[in-house]
């Protein structure tokens, strides 16, 4: 494959929102190619120690931004940021990796992840840090990643976190920043997602399907109702929207399909999620 070598932005190409933040960044270096600024950025960080649900929604909200002229940034950690990118490359969106490290093969930080950011390059996205080609990761290195990802972003999008977190520092600088905080609720039991539904307290605006997200950036919703027919769900989905021909209760849809309780609460979260299904006034219908 090619080499992507590190290139030294010169600061008239530096990306014109990075440039409204109080601190922006004195350098910047590139590997690839940086998306358009037509498109709008939407970063998505959380928990690298993401549940199933955490993961089951993150595929779900970014598959469902497919066609649309958005660049999804994360930081090419474990957990929701690799989940992010790969979703991001298989919906063919644009994609800015910032990983806490400089950009060389020899210290890109995760190795795990390497292979991932060849993948971002080849596919046309862009490696971007403010830190020399060279410089291995350390703690004080990712805060400072943070604030690029989020003066990168039009807004952030919260997948997954607990009270005290690196994801919440990038939340608290998207605040200071005058960008949106897009926060996905979470199981109220679940210590991964204590910091966001705190979040959510303190005046977050809450996501649960793509067209959530394209609202608070700007598009206008879709109506994919007419797309939906069976042949685009999976097997267990044409089973729950089988059993939906008329709405039930949460309790009668997970008798009918006869799953583990885990493994049913999983699919319909993510179904809900994409928008294929909803819960109210005690039942769950098929949109």
């Amino acid at each position: 494959m090619p080499t992507f070598p590190v290139h030294k932005l010169a600061e008239e190409e530096f990306p014109a929102l990075l440039m409204e933040i109080p601190q922006p960044p004195k350098e910047l270096y590139l590997r690839g190619t940086l998306p358009s600024d037509v498109d709008v950025r939407l970063a998505v960080v959380g928990s690298r120690a993401v549940t199933s649900y955490g993961q089951e929604a993150c595929r779900a909200l970014i598959s469902g931004l497919r066609g649309a002229p958005i660049t999804i940034v994360s930081g090419l950690a474990l957990g929701v940021d690799a989940i992010a990118h790969e979703t991001a490359l298989a919906a063919g969106l644009g994609i800015i990796a910032v990983p806490g490290s400089g950009l060389s093969d020899e210290v890109l930080y995760p190795r795990a992840n390497l292979r991932l950011a060849h993948k971002i390059l080849a596919a046309g996205g862009a490696l971007l840090s403010e830190f020399p080609a060279d410089l291995n990761a350390a703690p004080w290195t990712f805060p400072q990643r943070n604030r690029i990802m989020a003066g990168l972003s039009r807004a952030v999008l919260i997948i997954e976190a607990e009270e005290k977190s690196g994801t919440l520092i990038t939340a608290r600088m998207a605040v200071d920043y005058n960008r949106d905080v897009l926060v996905v609720p979470g199981n109220i039991n679940a210590r991964n997602s204590r910091g966001t539904n705190a979040l959510i307290r303190q005046g977050a605006t809450p996501i649960t399907s793509s067209d959530d997200i394209l609202e608070a950036l700007g598009f206008e919703r879709r109506d994919d109702a007419g797309a939906r027919t069976l042949e685009n769900l999976s097997p267990e989905e044409r089973i729950v929207i089988e059993h939906l021909r008329e709405p039930r209760t949460r309790d009668e849809l997970m008798h009918a399909l006869k799953l583990p309780i885990s493994s049913a609460n999983i699919l319909l979260s993510a179904m809900e999620i994409k928008g294929l299904i909803k819960e109210e006034l005690g039942k769950v219908r098929a949109v």
